[in-house]
């Protein structure tokens, strides 16, 4: 099983890239999803957030306001980091778990949906393929705007947050342009899906698990052997 890393930008589309390879049947992992999961009340870093941002970040419900929390990051470097330091790693936890049991389903490979992918360079080590969803500036500028409710400078704002969608292009393996309709956008996803699908990149990671599986298994009969005879 081989790993593939898809991205975009804010406003670029990729909720419809996900949804057309999930219609595929391919194994996709949220970022996003386990992001709001590791911030539940339940979960081990839900205490230090509320101690490092105070009550004021709770919903009545007593859920994190993430929109809120998002806000108050959003212009503070240390305080991002701050959350990125308790967050991450539990994100990272849940996603090898997940990685895990599509390995032992048999995938030939698992879509990973980050965000900030590329922002996050040390991430992108760990993919055979990575894969932009990109679209041009001034589709992103208005999707934005119309999505979010925004102004235009609020709307430009949140686009200088990240890479910018040219930068990330350079940097992917894949793009998929999204500027256009859905059709020819759902043709791209196609051509991508069935290129990753014929891959054999899957077979020297399975072979290597099947190598380290019969290697502890006759270490494990040869200990067997020695103890009982």
């Amino acid at each position: 099983m081989f790993l593939v890393g898809l991205s975009g930008g804010i406003a670029s589309g990729k909720s419809t890239v996900v949804n057309v390879l999930r219609e595929l049947g391919c194994a996709v992992i949220d970022a996003d999803v386990i992001a709001r999961q590791v911030v539940q009340p339940s979960a081990p870093g839900y205490q230090q957030i509320i101690q490092l941002f105070g009550p004021e970040v709770l919903l009545e419900g007593g859920e994190i306001n993430r929109e809120k929390l998002g806000s108050m990051i959003f212009s503070n470097p240390e305080k991002r980091q701050l959350l990125n330091s308790i967050t991450h790693p539990e994100i990272q936890k849940v996603m090898l778990k997940q990685i895990l049991k599509y390995f032992f389903l048999g995938y030939r490979f698992v879509i990973l949906d980050i965000p900030l992918l590329f922002e996050s360079s040390r991430l992108t080590c760990f993919m055979k393929h990575t894969i932009l969803v990109y679209c041009d500036p001034q589709s992103q500028l208005s999707r934005l705007m119309k999505r979010n409710n925004l102004s235009q400078p609020d709307a430009v704002a949140r686009i200088l947050s990240q890479l910018s969608l040219d930068e990330k292009r350079r940097l992917a393996d894949h793009v998929i342009d999204n500027s256009g309709d859905r059709e020819t956008t759902r043709r791209q996803v196609l051509e991508l899906h069935a290129s990753l699908d014929s891959s054999l990149d899957y077979i020297p990671i399975r072979l290597a698990a099947i190598a380290t599986a019969a290697g502890i298994c006759g270490l494990f009969c040869l200990l067997l052997k020695h103890f009982i005879f």
